[in-house]
């Protein structure tokens, strides 16, 4: 009797993303109120709604260090919709500008790939606040491994 192949964890979040299962995404940030919107071929889009006050720096702004976070969630989820089956990515290069202080607010992001080729993908993302101004953007490259 031939067994059916076991899928790695990594290949079903993978595979959650591609089909855009978005109440079925595991992740820590998700405490922070970060939350997936939708996962298609190569994007992802967040909302961040609502940020709580640990995640303040002193003077009131949401800290860069969660915005980086938030930009990492939305980076991964756009990388994985374009992996194959036992592929995986991992972050090389990962650049981020801050155009402007967020104060608290709702936050959407976007993040899209805008080429992978074999063993590279190239990646943008970028941080609108309520008025719709931009407000982060980033850039990044990922390194896809294979088994």
């Amino acid at each position: 009797m031939s067994k059916s192949p076991r899928r790695s964890p990594l290949t079903e979040l993978n595979r959650l993303i591609k089909d855009n299962r978005l109440a079925e995404y595991p992740s820590p940030n998700l405490v922070l109120g970060m939350r997936p919107v939708v996962f298609a071929s190569g994007t992802s889009r967040w909302l961040w709604e609502q940020q709580p006050s640990n995640v303040l720096n002193p003077f009131g702004t949401v800290q860069g260090g969660y915005l980086a976070v938030l930009i990492d969630e939305m980076f991964s989820t756009a990388i994985a919709s374009v992996l194959e089956v036992e592929e995986w990515a991992m972050t090389a290069e990962f650049k981020i500008n801050f155009l402007r202080a967020l104060n608290p607010q709702p936050l959407n992001g976007d993040a899209r790939v805008l080429r992978r080729t074999r063993l590279l993908a190239f990646l943008e993302a970028q941080i609108i606040d309520q008025n719709g101004v931009v407000a982060v953007t980033a850039t990044s490259t990922w390194a896809i491994m294979r088994p």
